[in-house]
C-alpha cells in the first residue's frame, strides 16, 4: 500500500468543488466570463470572431468610461394599481382563463408554423410559407419570442429554441451588414429579457457576445454607430455615424446596453449610450422647437438637430418613451433624463397634443406633426401614426412617476383613441396612418360633416396593419397603472378583431389594407407579433403581478428588464 498524504475532509470538498468548476467550463466552452445563472447541459459555441479582444482604432480610455449608477436607488412613486380583490370565481375566474388560453394558442399556431417553414430565419412569410432573412439571419423571430415562450409556460419549446439561439455565430450574417438598432432591440433586448426570467447561462454568453460585436459599432470618432454596420468597415474602424439618423434609432438603446453593463460589471456598454445620451441633453433646447428633437439628426457633425419635422412616429416615438424608461430603470439616480422627459413631455402636451373633431361625444386626445420652418413658421398635421400609440402608456407612466396626475388623464385619452381608431373601421383595425380635424384647443368641438373622410372624422393616408403593438401596449399599460376593468374590454374587442382579419391557413399576416370590406393578406409577419403583440394581449389577461410594473420596464422591443435594486 502506498503512501499518500492523509485524508483531510477539508481537503476533499475542495477538491470536489475544483472539479465541478472544471465541468461546468467544459460543458459551456467558457472561461472568461463570470457564471451567472443555473447550471444547464446546454452546449455554448462561441462565436467565430471575438470582438471582446477587437483592436480599436478609437478606443475609449477604461478611466474615462463612465459606470452605470451604483448608489441606493431612489424610491420612486409606485407606478401599477394596487389590486387589491378577491380571487377570481366562477365564470369570471373562466372567462380570464379562456382569454388567456385564446391568445396562447394564436402564439402557439404562429411559433409552430415558424418552427415548420422557417427555422432559424429572422421571419416566417406566412402566405407563401417560407423563410425570410431581413435582419442579418440570425433567427430575430425566435430570439424575439424566447420571453413569451418562457411566459406561457412553453417550457420544451422554449429549451429546444436556446439550444439553437447558444450556437448562433454572429460572424456569419445573411449579407455584408445588418442594422445596429433593430439588433438591439429584437436580438440584445431578447436574449437579456429570457435570461432575466430563465436564468439560462447561455442567453447571457450569448448576448455579451453580441454586445461586444454592437459596442464595435461606435468604434469611430464621434462613438455613435451608423445604422448599418458592415463588418469590414467596422473591423477596421472605417464606420461612420450617418448624417441623417433616425432620432429613435439614436436613442433606444439604453436600456439594454445599461443591463449589459449591470451584469457584466463593465462600463463600455453603458458609457456609449450615456454618451449619445448627454448628446441628446445638449442639444434639446436648440433646435427649431426647443423641448424636442426633429426626427432626423446629423450625427456626423457635432449631433446637429437641424431637422424641421417633429412628431411622435416611427423616427421619434421610441427615443422618447426610452428616456423616461432609462430613468425609471435606474431607478431614479440619473437625474438628467428626468429632466430631458420633462421638458420633452411639455413641448409635446403644448405643440402635438390635439382633441380631434369626431362624431359623437367621445372624449379623446392624439398627436400630431408639427413642421417649423423658423420660430415664427409652423404648420401642424393633425394625424394619428399607429406608431404614435405608444404615447399614451408612456405619458401615463411618467404622470405616475413624476406625480403629475394630469398627465395620467392625457394618457388615458391617448391610448382610448387608439382602441377607438380600431373600432371605427370595417374590420375593427386600426390603418398605419391617417389624417384628421382638430379641434381649436383641447375642449371639446362640433363636428362638421367631410364627404372625403371614411369612416367620420378619418381620411386615411395608409391602410395597412403589419401586427403593430403599440395600441395594445398603451393598453396594457393603462390598465396596470389605473386598475380600470374596461380596458381589458377594450383589448379583448382589439384582439377578437386582429385574431379574424390576420388569421391565415397556418399563421397570422398583415392586412394590406383595413379600410377595404375585402380582406387581402400581405406575406409579412413581422418578429414583434410574438415578441410584442401577442405578449401584450396575453399579460392583459394575466394575473397583475406578472411582470409587475414596479419590477420591471419594457423596453422599446417590448422585453422586460428587472429594474435596478429589484429582486
Amino acid at each position: 500500500m502506498g503512501v499518500g498524504l492523509p485524508f483531510n475532509p477539508y481537503r476533499a470538498i475542495l477538491c470536489l468543488f475544483i472539479a465541478l468548476i472544471l465541468v461546468f467550463g467544459f460543458f459551456t466552452h467558457v472561461s472568461d466570463v463570470p457564471l451567472y445563472g443555473k447550471l444547464t447541459v446546454v452546449q455554448f459555441t462561441p462565436t467565430s470572431y471575438d470582438w471582446a479582444n477587437h483592436s480599436f482604432q478609437h478606443p475609449i480610455p477604461r478611466e474615462n468610461m463612465t459606470y452605470p449608477p451604483r448608489g441606493d436607488p431612489h424610491e420612486l412613486p409606485s407606478i401599477q394599481h394596487q389590486f387589491f380583490r378577491p380571487p377570481e370565481e366562477g365564470e369570471q375566474k373562466d372567462a380570464l382563463n379562456d382569454k388567456r388560453s385564446d391568445v396562447r394558442r394564436a402564439f402557439r399556431r404562429s411559433w409552430y408554423a415558424y418552427e415548420q417553414y422557417a427555422w432559424g430565419h429572422d421571419e416566417l412569410r406566412p402566405l407563401s410559407l417560407t423563410g425570410h432573412d431581413n435582419l442579418g439571419g440570425w433567427g430575430a423571430s425566435m430570439i424575439d419570442a424566447l420571453d413569451t415562450l418562457w411566459l406561457m409556460d412553453m417550457e420544451s419549446e422554449f429549451h429546444e429554441a436556446v439550444r439553437y439561439v447558444v450556437k448562433i455565430d454572429w460572424n456569419q450574417t445573411v449579407g455584408d451588414s445588418f442594422d445596429v438598432f433593430e439588433t438591439t432591440a429584437r436580438h440584445l433586448g431578447g436574449l437579456l429579457s429570457a435570461y432575466e426570467l430563465s436564468e439560462e447561462k447561455g442567453l447571457l454568453h450569448k448576448a455579451i457576445e453580441l454586445g461586444d460585436l454592437l459596442y464595435a459599432a461606435f468604434d469611430n470618432e464621434e462613438h455613435i454607430p451608423s445604422r448599418k454596420m458592415t463588418f469590414e468597415d467596422h473591423k477596421q474602424g472605417k464606420g461612420r455615424p450617418d448624417t441623417k439618423s433616425s432620432a429613435s434609432e439614436l436613442g433606444s438603446m439604453s436600456l439594454e446596453f445599461t443591463r449589459l453593463s449591470q451584469l457584466t460589471d463593465d462600463p463600455k456598454y453603458y458609457d456609449v449610450v450615456n454618451r449619445i445620451a448627454q448628446s441628446f441633453d445638449r442639444t434639446q433646447n436648440s433646435t427649431l422647437l426647443p423641448g424636442l428633437w426633429p426626427t432626423q439628426i446629423n450625427a456626423r457633425d457635432d449631433f446637429r438637430p437641424d431637422g424641421d419635422t417633429f412628431n411622435f412616429a416611427d423616427d421619434s416615438s421610441s427615443l422618447y418613451n426610452n428616456i423616461v424608461k432609462e430613468y425609471v430603470f435606474l431607478q431614479g439616480q440619473e437625474p438628467m433624463y428626468k429632466k430631458m422627459y420633462q421638458d420633452a413631455v411639455d413641448t409635446i402636451i403644448g405643440h402635438l397634443l390635439f382633441r380631434p373633431i369626431l362624431l359623437g361625444e367621445a372624449d379623446l386626445l392624439m398627436l400630431g406633426q408639427a413642421e417649423v420652418v423658423s420660430s415664427s413658421i409652423k404648420h401642424f398635421h393633425a394625424q394619428l401614426d399607429h406608431a404614435s400609440c405608444s404615447a399614451g402608456g408612456m405619458i401615463a407612466l411618467g404622470g405616475k412617476v413624476f406625480g403629475h396626475d394630469e398627465h395620467v388623464v392625457y394618457g388615458d385619452k391617448l391610448a382610448r383613441a387608439c382602441a377607438y381608431a380600431y373600432s371605427v373601421f370595417p374590420h375593427a383595425i386600426m390603418p398605419d396612418s391617417s389624417l384628421l380635424q382638430a379641434c381649436p384647443d383641447l375642449k371639446p368641438c362640433e363636428y362638421r360633416p367631410n364627404s372625403g373622410a371614411r369612416p367620420a372624422g378619418f381620411r386615411v393616408r395608409e391602410g395597412k396593419y403589419t401586427l403593430r403593438p403599440e395600441a395594445i401596449e398603451s393598453v396594457f399599460i393603462l390598465y396596470r397603472i389605473t386598475g380600470n376593468e374596461d380596458y381589458r374590454a377594450l383589448a379583448w374587442d382589439m384582439w377578437e378583431s386582429i385574431k379574424r382579419t390576420t388569421k391565415t391557413d397556418e399563421a397570422f399576416a398583415a392586412v394590406e389594407d383595413v379600410t377595404k370590406e375585402q380582406t387581402k393578406h400581405v406575406d409579412e409577419m413581422g418578429s414583434y407579433w410574438m415578441g410584442e403583440t401577442l405578449k401584450y394581449f396575453y399579460l392583459m389577461f394575466s394575473d397583475e403581478d406578472l411582470l409587475n410594473l414596479d419590477r420591471w420596464v419594457f423596453s422599446t422591443g417590448g422585453h422586460a428588464m428587472r429594474k435596478t435594486g429589484s429582486s
